[in-house]
Formats: structure tokens, sequence, C-alpha cells
């Protein structure tokens, strides 16, 4: 199953260096998911444990807690990273 991958907020520039798909086995879980972007990161550009999460358009946590969801074909998988300022 295929995935689409969306990464904003102060990580931007880290969306340069992830597919805009994931390529996953039917029946993979958010956790392989955020696994399979990891590895694609350096330890510099990891994500965040305060990114925010949604699959589908629903908020479902953050890098640090999130339920263990299982992913569905064509679902898209936004992180926002935080952003600071004002």
């Amino acid at each position: 199953m295929k995935i689409r991958v969306v990464l904003t907020g102060r990580s931007y520039h880290t969306a340069a260096s992830l597919p805009a798909e994931l390529e996953l086995p039917e029946g993979a879980s958010l956790n392989d998911a955020l696994n399979e972007i990891n590895a694609l990161l350096t330890a510099e550009s990891a994500l965040p444990d305060s990114c925010l999460i949604a699959i589908g358009g629903q908020h479902v946590g953050t890098v640090a807690n999130y339920p263990d969801v299982e992913l569905q074909d064509a679902q898209e998988l936004v992180l926002i990273a935080p952003v600071a300022g004002g």
C-alpha cells in the first residue's frame, strides 16, 4: 500500500529528504510508517517528540505519544513540526 507523507512546520527543509509517498506492506501501522520515515532522516533532522501527527485529516497525537493505528492505502500522513516565534 502507499500512503502520502506531508511534513510542515519548522522541519519543512527536512521534507526534501523524504519521499512524497511511502510504500508499506498491507496491514502496516503508524509505527511502521514513522520507523520508515526516521530511517530516512539523519539524527540532526529527526522528528521532534512534539511533532503533531494527523492521519486522514484527524489529529492522532504526537511523535512521543500516539496510538499505533493501522493505516489504509492512499491515506495521508501529515507531520506538523512545532514552530516558535511571534
